[in-house]
């Protein structure tokens, strides 16, 4: 994997370069931020619902199966307790005439999410400063 760059351009935003593409963040206006970008943390649940909706695309591909009015919902609840989120629900809406029969075989397919995959077996973390 490639490294990723990080830059400080101006205010609480948050830049990450990386295969000739820069990400921006910003932090919400309630956090200090101007709010003009998605936060970090908003990138980090819409990798897993883009991860997700990726694998679902490539099921239907695979079966030559008509895409129009499928979405996919994330939707999020916080552990009272902790304040993080406690479950994810990740919710697709098939197109009308998806066959029965591959309801259960498109959900196995969401569930080869590589981001999920490395939430369930997280990676060991080293930060250092020099």
């Amino acid at each position: 994997m490639p490294s990723i760059e990080v830059g400080f351009p101006e205010g609480k935003k948050v830049s990450a370069s990386m295969k000739g593409f820069t990400i921006d963040t910003d932090q919400p206006v309630a956090e200090g931020g101007g709010g003009e970008e998605p936060s970090p943390f908003d990138l980090f649940l819409s990798s897993i619902a883009t991860c997700t909706g990726f694998y679902a695309l490539r099921f239907c591909e695979s079966k030559n199966i008509n895409m129009q009015g499928m979405k996919l919902i994330l939707d999020t609840e916080k552990n009272p307790e902790t304040g993080m989120i406690g479950k994810m629900q990740l919710k697709l809406t098939l197109p009308e005439d998806f066959p029965e029969k591959y309801k259960k075989a498109i959900v196995r397919s969401m569930n080869l999410c590589s981001v999920k995959k490395h939430m369930m077996d997280p990676p060991e973390f080293n930060i250092i400063a020099e």
